[in-house]
């Protein structure tokens, strides 16, 4: 019998994050056993899904299957667990594959795009983050910004509409899309509108506004 090597529960950060990011990774992320999806291979290619889709699949697998984050501030908490299986999808509509299961019960599901965007999946499919990379370092930059701010504010539905960003400029690492980070001069401001784009619902527009942060704070690596 061929002997199982254990998994260790200590994940290592995929290269190409930034400081803050990785550790966020190695420190507050488990990695637990992922499936392979080599066995699927010929199956899902006898039902038409494109063996270049598969293959993507299969490298998210490899760099995201089987690690476990904190819960996001939003999305109710993100996918419980990243990993991916079956792409789905057509040559004129795209395909996505999953990024991992909910958390919770939702009405929409967590995906990644032909382009590699991560994002949801409701009345239509809406990028968040470029990569499942910005998806990581939105949820390291809200961790890090909760725990050094002074004041957290949440703005709900058309009131969110009315923030002034004047002053602020575009948090590129989180890799930003529908949603968006936003760096000011001794605050940070999260913009979470898939939600509202995905599931054409305004009033689950929102805006979370971190306040009071000295230089440390604004940045964290």
């Amino acid at each position: 019998m061929t002997a199982v090597t254990p998994v260790s529960p200590i994940p290592v950060a995929p290269a190409g994050l930034t400081d803050r990011a990785r550790r966020f990774v190695e420190v507050e992320g488990v990695r637990v056993p992922r499936q392979g999806l080599g066995q699927h291979r010929e199956t899902w290619i006898e039902h038409g899904v494109p063996a270049v889709e598969i293959d993507r699949a299969a490298a998210f697998q490899d760099r995201w299957g089987g690690l476990v984050l904190p819960p996001a501030p939003f999305y109710e908490g993100g996918p419980r667990i990243l990993g991916s299986d079956r792409p789905e999808g057509s040559a004129a509509e795209g395909w996505l594959f999953p990024a991992g299961s909910c958390r919770v019960s939702m009405a929409y599901g967590f995906m990644i795009g032909s382009g590699g965007a991560f994002g949801i999946d409701a009345y239509h499919w809406t990028p968040l983050h470029a990569s499942t990379d910005g998806w990581v370092e939105s949820l390291a930059l809200a961790a890090h910004a909760g725990r050094c701010a002074k004041t957290v504010t949440r703005i709900k539905g058309k009131a969110v509409e009315s923030l002034n960003l004047a002053g602020f400029e575009q948090v590129p690492e989180v890799q930003g899309v529908t949603d968006t980070w936003w760096r000011g001069k001794d605050s940070l401001i999260a913009l979470y509108r898939g939600e509202a784009v995905g599931l054409d619902a305004p009033r689950c527009l929102e805006a979370h506004v971190y306040g009071g942060l000295d230089e440390w704070g604004l940045h964290g690596g």
